[in-house]
């Protein structure tokens, strides 16, 4: 144990200031911290019913730690899983021959970074997903692959779908990763995809059962019209009348965020008959969204990048809004009590689920250490794009080295081929995971989060050693 300590002496280091980290946070904000999400998560934990907005993935997490009434218990387990996706990133970086120095950067991120910390906090989704994608990458970049491995992958990649819809297209992704990792075989491929798909596929027959709608959420073509309504120009789409109610008539340099096209009481979307997720306005909206994309095409493709830059700022710039960005930082005061109807609704449940009061208690000296460590200790923007910069790098520095004389070019490529090959999977992923929220809704602080450590996880494997066994 000795030797062993001494071997993995400074991740240990790491991974000790992380515990006592997420200690300080526990013991300066009890018992957890609130989104605006948390409240809707609990009465679906409470009345297990899918939501139209987002599936009941996490809910049935909450469900699971109901019995304890504790909201402490589920801040304290979203750290230890935290704690898990670094520890997952060293081991795997490890295992695939990354230099200790490599692997131990690479878990930094995950384990020290404030707004990690701060994210495992608060109650919502993302460090539940964020922990369910990085173990489905470290099973898909393992040396050897059976079925039970790629059936597990697909378990995990249903579990993080069912927690946040855009794990959806990772299936899709991990399914090509085993297709080309195994040589064109399918059968990885196709276990993996029977074990996403059954749960996948038997939530969104509990969906239909309920609503009588194809899918697991009925908010796809709200989230996508909100989207569009960063660009959209109804003298350039033409929509026809049905249509045309939903258009704003200000220039869109003028417009609020996109969000403010589904929650605001102001919005086109939100005066229409019924509530904003119903089939008619959900289709409606998605119907003026394609025709807004078909329209203007490159409006929209700017939209994206505009969007996706905001994750690569050298700063931390407030958005969507002041409210929002308020929620990711370590309050001073205790946050005021939800003021939206189905939020005081949910915080009756979590009363509830509590058997007790839920409002924030700011604990001092604690609180007062762990919002001085978020003022100083936060991943900037512009590091993550320098680290999702380095796989790619070195897999083209080495090829672009010369051959060794001794076993001959052929060798030394492949070699290399096979040494960095790994690292293609978790980088994938992470860009799937920026991509897909600025591409299908808005950008987002807390979206940037999961696909850190990922992006850390191939940095640490284009570094690693040459191995002779296949990736």
């Amino acid at each position: 144990m000795v030797g062993w300590a001494r071997r993995h002496r400074w991740f240990l280091g790491v991974l000790g200031a992380g515990v006592a980290l997420r200690a300080v946070a526990m013991l300066g904000y009890r018992p957890a911290l609130w989104f605006p999400d948390s409240y809707t998560y609990v009465v679906t934990a409470l009345k297990p019913r899918p939501d139209l907005v987002r599936p009941a993935g996490y809910s049935m997490f909450l469900r699971l730690l109901e019995p304890f009434h504790s909201f402490a218990l589920v801040a304290l387990v979203q750290h230890l899983l935290g704690l898990c996706v670094g520890v997952l990133v060293y081991v795997t970086a490890r295992r695939l021959r990354a230099p200790g120095w490599a692997a131990t950067l690479a878990s930094v991120p995950a384990l020290l970074d404030a707004y990690q910390v701060e994210l495992e906090h608060l109650l919502v989704s993302d460090t539940l997903f964020g922990v369910l994608v990085m173990s489905a990458a470290c099973l898909g970049v393992r040396r050897s692959l059976g079925w039970r491995t790629a059936c597990g992958i697909g378990v995990l990649l249903a579990a993080a779908t069912l927690t946040r819809t855009v794990g959806l297209p990772l299936v899709a992704l991990f399914a090509g990763w085993l297709i080309v990792r195994e040589r064109g075989r399918v059968f990885a491929a196709g276990v993996m995809l029977a074990a996403a798909t059954v749960p996948i596929l038997g939530y969104g027959a509990w969906f239909y059962a309920t609503y009588q709608r194809i899918g697991i959420v009925g908010a796809n073509g709200v989230f996508l019209y909100a989207k569009t309504m960063t660009f959209a120009d109804c003298a350039v789409m033409k929509p026809p009348p049905e249509l045309a109610v939903l258009c704003d008539p200000r220039p869109p340099a003028l417009r609020p965020p996109a969000q403010e096209y589904i929650w605001s009481q102001d919005a086109p979307l939100v005066k229409l008959p019924g509530i904003t997720f119903t089939r008619e306005n959900d289709t409606l909206a998605g119907r003026f969204a394609s025709l807004a994309i078909w329209s203007q095409p490159l409006d929209y493709l700017g939209s994206v990048v505009s969007e996706l830059s905001r994750s690569f700022t050298l700063d931390r710039p407030v958005y969507p809004d002041q409210e929002v960005y308020d929620y990711y930082e370590f309050p001073a005061t205790p946050p005021a009590p939800p003021g939206r109807y189905p939020a005081t609704v949910g915080a009756e449940f979590a009363r509830r689920y509590e058997a007790g009061p839920i409002e924030p208690r700011i604990v001092e000296p604690y609180a007062g250490w762990i919002r001085a460590y978020q003022d100083v200790a936060a991943l900037p923007g512009a590091s993550v794009l320098v680290i999702l910069l380095v796989p790619p790098a070195v897999a083209g520095a080495r090829r672009l080295r010369p051959a060794s004389p001794a076993r001959g070019p052929r060798h030394a490529a492949a070699g290399a081929a096979r040494g960095t090959a790994a690292w293609a999977l978790p980088w994938t992923v992470a860009a799937v995971l920026l991509v897909m929220p600025p591409a299908v809704a808005e950008f987002d602080y807390r979206y940037v989060l999961p696909a850190v450590p990922l992006a850390c996880l191939a940095a640490a494997l284009a570094a690693s050693r040459p191995c002779p066994s296949r990736v």
